[in-house]
Parts: structure tokens; sequence; C-alpha cells
């Protein structure tokens, strides 16, 4: 009978031992959460988790001050599309990284079935279908950092529901030191990566989840 040495039989063990380790550690999830390039870099779409669900809306667009004006409510037709949802109550699908649920094409006014499935780190492809059928998709591109989930986001059920604009704030006493910056708890619109135009570093929309017509909706 062959026998094998003790120092070969030990790096077979060892090599074994790391080969298992290696097996067992499960694989990162994709997150699709983040400021996503559309694929005709027309706009930013800022992609969160509100309340257990994938929502998205628009952060940043390169031709400022548009108006939903394709929307056959004729009552939503003059809001901003700055801060618009465009993903819409997107669910996990089991055992994939995929999530299920509706987008809002503004282009012609319409909402389709959609679903969103992260590419790498860096693309998001998305894929819409009129009835089931007549379907396309595009790759968006990051150009922003994935968004922790925000003990924020579980408070949006208190975000006013109305989409009217903001109440003033009160002017300060005329000797009163200027107040800082609000920090948001959304991700910055990220600057431009190399090769890339029309970034704007301005964050005008903050967290999504406090938006009201997703707060209204996801609670």
């Amino acid at each position: 009978m062959l026998q094998c040495p003790r120092n070969l039989m030990r790096t077979v063990i060892l090599s074994s031992g790391i080969i298992l380790g290696v097996a067992a550690v499960p694989a990162l999830a994709a997150d699709p959460t983040g400021d996503w390039r559309v694929a005709d870099g027309v706009a930013n779409i800022r992609v969160a988790q509100c309340n257990g669900d994938m929502w998205g809306a628009i952060s940043w667009e390169k031709t400022p001050g548009g108006r939903d004006e394709n929307n056959p409510d004729a009552s939503k037709q003059s809001r901003p599309t700055l801060g618009m949802p465009i993903l819409l109550d997107m669910k996990k699908k089991a055992g994939v990284d995929q999530w299920e649920g509706q987008v809002y094409n503004a282009k012609d006014g319409q909402t389709y079935g959609a679903t969103i499935t992260p590419a790498g780190a860096d693309q998001l492809e998305i894929q819409g279908c009129v009835m089931g059928f007549l379907c396309g998709g595009e790759t968006w591109t990051r150009v922003g950092p994935p968004i922790p989930s925000s003990p924020v986001n579980s408070m949006a059920k208190g975000a006013p529901k109305t989409t009217g604009a903001a109440p003033k704030a009160a002017a300060p006493p005329a000797n009163a030191a200027p107040a800082a910056a609000p920090k948001s708890t959304g991700a910055m619109a990220a600057a431009a990566k190399p090769g890339q135009k029309g970034s704007h570093p301005t964050d005008a929309v903050g967290d999504i989840c406090l938006l009201p017509e997703i707060a209204g909706f996801a609670h």
C-alpha cells in the first residue's frame, strides 16, 4: 500500500480547509440603492429602501425645470419632475437579486410593470413591460454610492401628504447667527466620474423616503 508523506498529507488537509472556507462565505447581495444616471444621460434617479421596498425618484436633471406635462391626470401636469417618483413600490423577488414593481415613464405619462436588477456594482438593469408584453429595457450607470438604511425612512409616514410648497420658516432675529445648513439623509448627487458630463454637486432632493408622494403611499 502506498503511503503519503506526512508533510504532503498536511498540505492536502490545509488546502482542503481553505477551499471549504472560501466556499462557505456567502456572496454579497447586490445593492440597487444610490444615484443612477439613465441611459440617455438626461437625469439621475435616486433609489432607496423605504419601509422595506425600493423606490426611485428623479434627483438631478440635465435641463432643470422639467414638468410632468404628459401625465394623463391634468392636476399633475404642472408638477416638477425633480423629486418625482419613477420607480414605484419595488418588492424583492425571492431567491434572486431583483426587485419587481412599477415604473412611471414621464415621456408618455404611462406606468408599466417593471423589474430592476443590479449588474455588478456600477450598473442597474431596468426592464418594463406593457401587460406582460412589448417589453424593453435599458442600463443605468451608478453615479452615487449606496444609501444605508436610515431610521428616518421608518418615520416617513410623518411627512406631509400634500405636494404644495413647503411653509416658509419664520425670519430669525436680526442679531442671530446664521444657521448651519441641514444635513440630508439621502446620498448627495455625486460628482461625475471621468468621462461623464452634466453632474451637479447640489442635492435638491435629499431622502426620497420623505417625499410626500412616497411617504403617503409607502405607509
